[in-house]
């Protein structure tokens, strides 16, 4: 039993290592595959030395990437793209991978303030069944004149798939019917992930932006251990 204790443990910290250098090295592998030999010789040190150099290829398109963005960030590379795109908009086909391309690339990478910041409970699908959320903003516009009007104050929220958090359902939810939870989007991601097998446990942490329900608590609720007034 001691030494089967021992080979989980022993597993328990190589699996995940190795596999991380595995990828690692693999990505780094395939980008120098593909950019040194774009490389002229004359710049690439695999030609004068008596060995290879792993990530020079990574090296140099992590650069390449640098000055392309910030030629483009002026008006000069803003035409030539603007140019470049309306081309593709004329080709059938490859403009539909280009957008679609595009429009992925633009939402995985772009860090604006759009991102989810807060994680929540909501009785789902069901009442007595909880789901983990996660709390985008508060729903405006018509979306919110139409579910509830002014009587109800509604979130917007994404509930996430196990073991896939990019794929869910956008749900309007009424705020009160949200408890936020003070662990991060990572955590919670890591618990969908896992389907539960990692939970994280925080003491001292901020509470949410967007508050609904807090703590578990529901609407009107009060702590047992505050003090209660006199009246009382």
């Amino acid at each position: 039993m001691r030494l089967r204790n021992y080979f989980l443990t022993g597993l328990v910290i190589a699996a995940p290592l190795s596999i991380t250098i595995y990828i690692t090295w693999t990505f780094i592998g395939w980008v120098d595959a593909w950019v040194k030999p774009w490389i002229p010789e004359r710049y690439n040190p695999d030609h004068y030395l008596p060995f290879t150099v792993p990530g020079f290829g990574l090296i140099v398109a992590i650069v390449v990437l640098i000055v392309l963005g910030a030629t483009t960030a002026n008006l000069f590379g803003r035409t030539i793209i603007s140019y470049g795109e309306l081309l593709l908009d004329r080709t059938p086909l490859v403009r539909s991978i280009y957008r679609g391309l595009k429009q992925i690339f633009e939402t995985v990478l772009s860090q604006t303030n759009q991102s989810f910041k807060d994680v929540g409970l909501i009785e789902y699908p069901r009442p007595g069944l909880w789901a983990v959320v996660f709390i985008a903003t508060e729903t405006k516009g018509e979306l919110s004149e139409k579910a509830g009007g002014d009587e109800t104050d509604l979130l917007s929220v994404f509930l996430p798939t196990t073991p896939n958090p990019t794929s869910g359902f956008l749900l309007f939810v009424p705020r009160k019917d949200v408890i936020v939870l003070d662990m991060t989007v990572e955590e919670a991601a890591k618990v969908v992930i896992s389907g539960g097998l990692v939970t994280p446990t925080r003491d001292n942490v901020a509470q949410g932006t967007l508050p609904g329900r807090k703590s578990g608590k529901k609407t009107g609720d009060t702590d047992p251990l505050e003090p209660k007034s006199a009246a009382e």
